[in-house]
Formats: structure tokens, C-alpha cells, sequence
């Protein structure tokens, strides 16, 4: 099972998510450390190679943007409470550089 890393303060807006919501997060990654796909996602290719979005419909709407591709770890980049139909740009440019940000600490 691959290690959880959060990148940023990604893993602080996470705990903000209400209860049910951050449980379903945690039941998402864990499949995701299991090597298996959330069951709702959707890729993030804006965001760069192997990045995908869970997606989460309790008491709103709420996305965890992470990488599995790497050997070593799935990376949170993102994670946040959806408000609009499209992701807000600054949410798409903020996972970016927490994904560049993947090679620098390697």
C-alpha cells in the first residue's frame, strides 16, 4: 500500500471538509493507496500527467485533486469545496504548482 503525502496545506483543507464528507475523502484515498480508482473521478490533465479529481456529492460539492502515478506515494495536491459547475481557475493553478512541487521534494 503506497504512503499518503499532502502537498501544501492541502491535508489542513481537507480536515475542513464537514465530517461526512472528509470520511468519504479518506475511504476514496485509501482505495487509491490500494491501487485501485475512487468511485467517482475524473482526470485532471490540465494539472499535469496521472492527476485525477475525486469527486464527492455530500452536503455540497467537494474535489480531491491527487497523483498515484508515482512509485513511491499518492500525492494530494488540492483538495476544496466546489462552489461553481466549472473548477475555478485558481484551484486548477494551485494543484499545478503543488504538482511541480512533486519533483523538488524527490
Amino acid at each position: 500500500m503506497k504512503k499518503l503525502r499532502f502537498i501544501g496545506a492541502s491535508l489542513d483543507d481537507l480536515r475542513s471538509f464537514p465530517t461526512d464528507a472528509r470520511r468519504e475523502a479518506g475511504f476514496e484515498l485509501d482505495a487509491v493507496q490500494r491501487g485501485l480508482m475512487p468511485s467517482d473521478f475524473k482526470p485532471m490533465l490540465e494539472v499535469g500527467a496521472g492527476a485525477y479529481e475525486i469527486r464527492i456529492h455530500i452536503l455540497g460539492e467537494w474535489r480531491v485533486i491527487y497523483v498515484a502515478k508515482l512509485d513511491d506515494a499518492v500525492y494530494v495536491l488540492h483538495a476544496f469545496h466546489k462552489k461553481t459547475q466549472k473548477t475555478r481557475k485558481e484551484d486548477i493553478e494551485l494543484a499545478t504548482r503543488r504538482y511541480r512541487q512533486i519533483g523538488e521534494l524527490k
